[in-house]
């Protein structure tokens, strides 16, 4: 960090402005079975987004534009030179820490995408949990046919991992003014479920509105606690300071009939199954973080996985 601390941060605000990515290209149009994909992994049924005239959902905006495993052929020098001095100054860690979607209209099936983003912004240098740093934001311009559709604004904190951190630090959850009442209810060892007030659908993990309907108001209902073990995915890899791998992180379906991501307690890793009953639980990691967790029920086995 040469030239002193105003320097460096100087040297990463020339950044601000420059491309993140010039002349992208969608590899895939707007197609069904991605779509028919995203539905059945969000356990969205609108009937918007099947048969004649059904449109993508326009939180898949992003989707159109990744690069899979053969990467973005059209990020720009300047976003891997910015990355670069972050790395060489010791931020070499990563984590994605939210995102923010405009939609223009909606994408349908057949439509070619291209997008172009920016460099919006370079943080100065902050302090978190997890180590220092700084954020780094671009936005993303999506557009079919010439047309903008949508913009996606993506940030990440680039940080050099604090000395001596505990496992107790573990990330905290993004609080936003809409799903800050799950989280007051997790406070409370309440797990809340959204009910929609004009059809009666529940919802989990919390929106603004609903899916099915529309409908803008709603109330909540409290979850039972019990569910089974829906699908789940060991996490391995990479390690993270913490997280003490290997652990099983569950989709656990709601006796409500609801899901929700968490991991899965009281059973070793390589014995959780598909179907396996479990039971909600409330753990607190430090003095300010609880979380829902699901203990698997003892003396009862799941399905094959």
């Amino acid at each position: 960090m040469s030239a002193g601390p105003a320097g460096w941060t100087a040297r990463l605000k020339a950044y601000e402005g420059r491309a993140a990515a010039v002349a992208g290209v969608g590899k895939d149009p707007v197609n069904e079975p991605m779509i028919r994909h995203w539905c059945e992994a969000m356990d969205d049924t609108s009937p918007a987004y099947e048969g004649p005239g059904a449109v993508a959902p326009p939180t898949m905006l992003q989707v159109w534009t990744m690069g899979g495993l053969s990467g973005q052929r059209s990020r720009s020098g300047a976003f891997e030179e910015l990355l670069g001095l972050l790395d060489d100054a010791g931020c070499t860690s990563v984590v994605a820490t939210d995102c923010e979607q405009e939609y223009l209209r909606p994408l349908r099936p057949g439509d070619e995408i291209t997008y172009d983003a920016v460099i919006e912004s370079v943080s100065e240098h902050k302090t978190t949990r997890l180590g220092s740093g700084h954020f780094v934001t671009t936005r993303t311009e999506v557009r079919s046919a010439g047309e903008l559709v949508g913009t996606h604004r993506f940030r990440i904190l680039k940080y050099a991992p604090a000395a001596g951190r505990t496992k107790s630090a573990r990330p905290r959850p993004v609080v936003n003014r809409d799903n800050a009442g799950f989280w007051e209810g997790v406070g409370r060892h309440q797990l809340l479920i959204q009910r929609c007030a004009g059809c009666g659908t529940l919802r989990l993990p919390w929106l603004p509105g609903c899916a099915a309907c529309g409908a803008p108001e709603w109330d909540t209902v409290g979850a039972s606690g019990e569910g089974t073990v829906y699908s789940y995915v060991v996490m391995h890899h990479p390690p993270f300071p913490a997280f003490d791998p290997p652990y099983a992180v569950g989709l656990i379906e709601l006796s409500e009939g609801v899901r929700i991501v968490s991991n899965v307690i009281g059973v070793p890793y390589d014995e959780v199954r598909i179907g396996m009953p479990v039971r909600l639980e409330f753990e607190r990691y430090d003095e300010e973080l609880v979380l829902p967790v699901f203990r698997a029920r003892d003396g009862i086995e799941g399905g094959g996985r």
